[in-house]
């Protein structure tokens, strides 16, 4: 890393500590970034972890519905991934790469899918299963409801 490089480094993690909001940019190329480095961007500005989820609507809560089987489904507004490994079981991890802070941007194939250097992680347990990361998703507290689930 050159000197500018790690100087706009430090620049960038100083502002995202001191909560300015920043788009999104890939720290090294990946085969999920464009020639600019910038990684697809879902829209949306992630909160602070921990955060109960809420459906579309702005409701109590996500509407078990939402979760497909065997997946899962990724909230960018709260930083968490809600999956349903097996009909009726609902898992939540935090929606933050453990390798470098990326956010994941897919479920697929029962895994959950990092596009900055290609972590994966089970829908299960949140455990490492391919990719830079060393440290599985941290899991959340998922309470269920009837048909409606919260995480905290």
């Amino acid at each position: 890393m050159t000197e500018a490089e790690a100087s706009r480094r430090n620049l960038l993690t100083g502002l995202a500590a001191a909560g300015v909001a920043l788009p999104l940019v890939a720290a090294c190329g990946s085969s999920g970034s464009d020639s600019t480095g910038t990684v697809p961007s879902t829209g949306t500005s992630p909160t602070a972890a921990g955060t109960p989820a809420s459906g579309g609507g702005g409701g109590g809560g996500i509407k078990t519905s939402e979760i497909p089987v065997g997946g899962g489904k990724i909230f960018p507004a709260q930083n968490i991934v809600v999956t349903q490994p097996t009909a009726g079981q609902f898992k939540a991890f935090s929606a933050i790469c453990t390798h470098q802070g990326c956010p994941v941007n897919r479920v697929a194939g029962g895994t959950i899918d990092c596009p900055c250097h290609g972590s994966q992680f089970s829908i299960v347990d949140g455990s490492v299963k391919g990719g830079l990361a060393q440290r599985p998703l941290p899991e959340k507290t998922v309470k269920v409801t009837g048909d409606t689930l919260t995480v905290t």
